[in-house]
């Protein structure tokens, strides 16, 4: 027999079931999520029901196809049952977005940081008077805005929505729940950048209907190094990682890097890393904080017209991301690689070094190489990470707070 708690809990989980459908595929009618959800026609009518009475959803007419025949019914999310907000922090600019519980994007600008300034304070300040800005532009009240998605290369800390270390700012943490609560009530979120991309690439090939994917990674490019590794379980739930790859033990070869440590893939393969090793710099030389574009494509023109010490620097990074690489294979077995960030616009010069790296692995020796592919728009795919990830939280707390309510 259920209690009353095990109904409610059952409950809750359909209720997540319908919200989850819906974000997955879009409005649709009763028909199509009982298809969807695998639940009886009469509970998905009974959770649309009373996710409309909470004024989370909403019923839309759509007309059939046929010149005869009523409209039919479908349901949606309520663009304005709650709002969110995401933040990307680069190494010279922090974009700030908003975009509704639909999943619109309603407002975005970005703010050019002096990457010079590692101090956090000018920075938190910045950042407090850019959300206020961004609600206000909009003229939205900051309790709508039901979660902030904060992300930046690095380390983070989830459960306590610190920023532990980051290229940026160095070993300087920024405590982001301290610092907007309690002005803003919103949940705060903040994930490393390169897990938001794997993630939205693993849902970008499911959707173009990738047979057997089981996982896929994103490796990003430029100033530093970063990977994500997004799997499907086998319920086809979605678990996404980002293991501290740039900064992985590759070579005893002294190369400085950034964290401070000797031989990271970063020290070879970050735009620092190429530049010292184009210009013969020493390779215990402090790094650059920033290497501009402008900067990264005369040292690639270089090694395209033959000069030697370019032509080698691009070849090295290419080599230690193989190396890299090769022990991910080891680890996970072969996925589907996407190369994505500013870096990707060398990826001529990188990719011979890349495949002979691989190629040291037995997995790939006996197995083949896994599939590459170049995905240049990073800050797209970003986005699509912060606004799934986001909407998705925003979807459990409607139903904990309509769970609370009653």
């Amino acid at each position: 027999m259920l209690t009353k708690s095990s109904t409610e809990l059952v409950r809750q989980q359909n209720s997540a079931l319908v919200l989850a459908s819906l974000r997955r595929h879009g409005p649709l009618a009763h028909t199509d999520i009982s298809h969807h959800t695998g639940l009886a026609s009469a509970t998905v009518s009974v959770i649309t029901a009373e996710l409309e009475k909470a004024e989370v959803l909403e019923r839309r007419e759509q007309q059939a196809s046929a010149s005869r025949g009523r409209p039919r019914v479908i349901f949606g999310q309520r663009r304005d049952a709650g709002y969110l907000v995401t933040v990307r922090i680069s190494s010279d600019m922090v974009q700030y977005s908003l975009a509704d519980y639909g999943g619109t994007l309603l407002d975005r600008f970005e703010e050019p940081r002096n990457h010079a300034d590692t101090a956090t304070r000018p920075f938190t300040e910045a950042f407090v008077a850019a959300l206020d800005r961004l609600a206000d532009r909009s003229r939205i009240d900051r309790g709508q805005v039901l979660v902030v998605s904060i992300s930046s290369k690095g380390l983070v800390d989830p459960l306590t929505a610190r920023l532990v270390w980051s290229p940026v700012f160095g070993a300087q943490q920024v405590d982001f729940a301290a610092l907007l609560q309690p002005p803003w009530r919103a949940k705060i979120l903040i994930s490393n950048e390169t897990l938001l991309v794997a993630h939205a690439m693993a849902l970008r090939m499911e959707k173009a209907g990738a047979r057997d994917l089981q996982a896929v990674a994103a490796l990003s490019l430029g100033h530093s190094i970063g990977l994500g590794i997004a799997r499907f379980d086998r319920s086809g739930e979605l678990s996404v990682t980002a293991p501290n790859f740039g900064h992985m033990l590759n070579s005893s070869d002294g190369k400085l890097c950034r964290c401070g440590a000797q031989g990271c893939i970063e020290a070879s393969a970050g735009f620092y890393g190429i530049l010292r090793t184009a210009f013969e710099v020493p390779p215990d030389t402090i790094p650059a904080k920033f290497v501009p574009l402008a900067e990264m494509d005369k040292i690639a023109l270089r090694a395209r017209q033959g000069h030697r010490m370019s032509e080698y620097a691009f070849r090295q990074a290419g080599l230690a991301l193989g190396q890299g690489l090769s022990r991910v294979v080891s680890l996970y077995e072969n996925m589907p690689i996407a190369i994505t960030g500013p870096g990707t616009r060398y990826f001529d010069l990188i990719q011979r070094g890349l495949e002979e790296g691989l190629a040291q692995s037995q997995q790939v020796r006996l197995f083949g190489a896994p599939p590459i592919s170049v995905v240049p728009e990073e800050a797209t795919l970003v986005l699509e990470g912060h606004l799934d990830r986001a909407l998705a939280e925003m979807d459990h707390d409607v139903i904990a707070a309509r769970a609370v309510g009653e």
